[in-house]
């Protein structure tokens, strides 16, 4: 068994000239390095470890002036204190202990660790293999152990004052029901756009820019979610291959940000952002990667949290913990039924959130965060830490509802207060559009908040988080251009992304001059984003579907940082991006005029608002209720929504929405009562302004049309 007292062992190499000869005890919290204005104190947690030293480095983190262990360990967390020092202090861990892979124990002082808690990285990852506590290509793979210093090749911690003035700031805290999402790349955002001065191209100073929160304000987004922000490793194997690991699921730091979306040394640029921002109304919610580490399989690095305690960070197979569980595809996953690995993720979630005023996150394989050693569990610990957190349980969260691992997908099963990206909502709205028989019905349980997944334990419609494209995956533009994916600039012969895409390129592949190709998929890309802006749910756009960008077919672009992956601002102020742009904004000003549009609960088709007419009814394009047989004809590829309130004054208000998918026009016939009729959108007309119409209206093919009236009904 591991003892928690102290182990005796040597004070290491360098000059101790400006150190003391050992630490104060210190304190066990916080965990992480805490300046308090005379010194710093540090706390790590190791629940196996016989002892840990602190390593200071130079201010280049280039010579390690000086080792000292921590003297105390409370509560399995190892501490000290060091006075006379402050931020800009440069320190990394050793941990010492048993090395014994069979036991899953990894300990190896020779490698030099990253404090889980850092937050701010020095220097990148030199990639060699001493950075593995075992001896590359021996015969005992693993099982051997490799005595090399890994300090020369590894990134530093350094202390930080994060102190920032949040009191003048006002979160928008935007109702979930009136939440418009944008989905982008700190880098890829801006790195093209011209309004923005150079040196901040592509850099957290960016987002904050005048430009920036124009454009978003223009299109009526309410929240921007920005791709992992926290520190990240750049892929040994990318970079043999001249890539770069450009998406940043792969990560070092949990506290840090990444530095290389940094247009200066000073932190503050990406709180002085979030400030601007929720200046605008406009949240921000962070891409969070928990469900694994940067260290890969038992065969990965040894960078911080494997030399700690990997027998507690990582869930390792029951009978033989020398191989970690890979339920996230990457290697590793994170062990979330032990407390202090709760704790570090909850720790680091409420230091974005009162450090860098974030609004929300999106958890990355969220699924993962919920799994105990029997499985999926919607009761899982960590859910419940979140949602009676008092700062955590008020923030916007939403959930990836899949893994790789047994029982994997978990769609609408996790637990009240968690939204979730519907990937159903996804694939059933590319299929529809593309003309696929048979999705009348499917597509309706979509529209109205998929309700089949989502209506249970009071959650409400805003629970599906609906799009019609990711970060991975086809772009919306690409969607309507491509049948198959040309993945070649990734190095993988093509073999690597999605294979199925649900998508058609209505007569070519790839870009075209035929102009009634060209027209055909404007107009499909128009009547997809008509229907994701008037679904009951969350809507979320991809940055730069608003104006058709494309990454050339390429639906996965994790390694693509370059102009595939970076948002073309040139394509975007073409008159083809701009009409696309305002016909973008014209949906997202629809939205929020008309209330019925982001209903806050699931409409029954019985709370009648008065006069006959219930909140939800889907009628055919004869202007007829559809009947079981309707439901199930795999040719009815018309399909109408009609929702209704009464409003304040009274009257009755409804807003039709009208789709065609098939090959040929539809003329709708509308139902009763006969009232004044007036036309907003019609994606196959995106200049025409609103207009008057009788009890009938042609939409064109793969056409959505949306029409409203209103009735004192004396």
């Amino acid at each position: 068994m591991a003892s928690c007292a102290p182990a005796k062992h040597k004070k290491g190499f360098g000059s101790l000239d400006t150190l003391p000869d050992r630490l104060q005890p210190g304190s066990p919290y916080p965990l992480g390095a805490t300046f308090d204005g005379e010194g710093v104190n540090f706390a790590v947690f190791s629940a196996n470890a016989d002892g840990i030293d602190l390593c200071i480095f130079d201010p280049g983190g280039r010579r390690e002036l000086g080792r000292l262990p921590l003297p105390e360990c409370t509560d399995e967390v190892w501490h000290g204190y060091l006075p006379d020092v402050g931020p800009g202090l440069t320190y990394g861990f050793r941990a010492h202990g048993r090395y014994e892979p069979e036991a899953g124990h990894r300990f190896n002082p020779n490698k030099l660790l990253l404090d889980p808690y850092a937050r701010k990285l020095q220097g990148q990852i030199k990639w060699t293999d001493a950075l593995h506590g075992y001896r590359i290509g021996s015969r005992k793979e693993d099982l051997s152990f490799d005595k090399r210093d890994s300090a020369p090749a590894m990134p530093k911690a350094v202390v930080v004052d994060d102190h920032w003035d949040w009191s003048r700031d006002t979160r928008p805290n935007t109702p979930w029901s009136e939440t418009v999402i944008y989905e982008a790349h700190v880098k890829g955002l801006t790195k093209l756009m011209d309004e923005v001065p150079a040196r901040e191209r592509g850099t957290y100073a960016a987002l904050g820019h005048p430009a920036v929160i124009r454009h978003l304000k223009r299109i009526g987004v309410t929240a921007i979610e920005l791709l992992p922000i926290h520190a990240f490793t750049q892929d040994r194997f990318l970079q043999e291959k001249g890539l770069r690991n450009y998406w940043g699921y792969n990560t070092l730091g949990f506290f840090a940000p990444e530095q290389g979306y940094m247009s200066s040394a000073h932190q503050d640029e990406l709180r002085r952002a979030v400030h601007r921002l929720h200046k605008a109304g406009i949240e921000v919610i962070l891409d969070v990667v928990y469900n694994h580490t940067c260290e890969g399989s038992e065969r990965g690095p040894t960078l911080s949290w494997r030399g700690l305690d990997n027998a507690s960070y990582y869930r390792l197979v029951a009978d033989n913990p020398r191989y970690t569980i890979n339920d996230t595809g990457t290697g590793n996953t994170l062990n979330m039924t032990k407390a202090r690995v709760i704790q570090m993720v909850a720790d680091s979630l409420r230091y974005w959130a009162n450090s860098f005023g974030i609004d929300g996150f999106r958890f990355d394989l969220g699924l993962t965060l919920g799994r105990e050693d029997s499985g999926f569990d919607p009761g899982a610990a960590f859910f419940d830490v979140l949602r009676q957190d008092p700062v955590l349980g008020r923030l916007k969260l939403i959930a990836e509802p899949w893994d790789v691992g047994p029982g994997g997908y978990q769609l609408g099963n996790f637990p009240p207060g968690f939204a979730e990206w519907n990937d159903k909502y996804r694939d059933t709205v590319r299929e529809y559009w593309r003309g696929e028989p048979g999705k009348r019905g499917d597509l309706a349980a979509r529209l109205a908040g998929s309700g089949d997944l989502f209506d249970r334990r009071a959650r409400r419609p805003w629970a599906s988080v609906n799009l019609l494209a990711a970060h991975d995956g086809f772009t919306l533009a690409d969607t309507v251009m491509y049948e198959e994916r040309h993945n070649e600039a990734n190095g993988e012969d093509n073999r690597d992304g999605h294979s199925h895409n649900a998508s058609r390129n209505w007569g070519a592949e790839g870009p075209t001059d035929d102009p009634a190709i060209n027209d055909a998929r404007g107009r499909v890309m128009r009547s997809m984003l008509t229907t994701l802006m008037t679904s009951l749910g969350t809507p979320m756009m991809v940055a730069g579907d608003e104006f058709a960008r494309t990454q050339q077919g390429n639906n996965n672009a994790y390694c693509q940082d370059n102009e595939i992956s970076w948002l073309d601002w040139n394509a975007a102020a073409t008159p083809e991006g701009q009409a696309q742009v305002d016909y973008v904004a014209r949906l997202a000003e629809l939205r929020r005029r008309y209330p019925v549009l982001h209903a806050a609960t699931f409409l029954y088709g019985q709370d009648s608002p008065g006069h006959g007419i219930n909140d939800v009814e889907w009628w055919d394009e004869r202007g007829q209720q559809l009947s079981a047989e309707d439901w199930d004809n795999p040719d009815g590829r018309a399909l109408m929504m009609r929702r209704a309130i009464r409003t304040d004054d009274g009257q009755v208000e409804a807003v039709s929405l009208l789709l065609n998918a098939s090959g040929d026009p539809v003329t709708f016939m509308l139902p009763p009562p006969h009232a004044s009729r007036t036309v907003l959108i019609d994606s196959a007309h995106p200049d025409q302004g609103e207009i008057a119409i009788d009890d009938s209206y042609e939409v064109a093919p793969q056409g959505a049309v949306l029409v409203t009236w209103r009735s004192a009904f004396e």
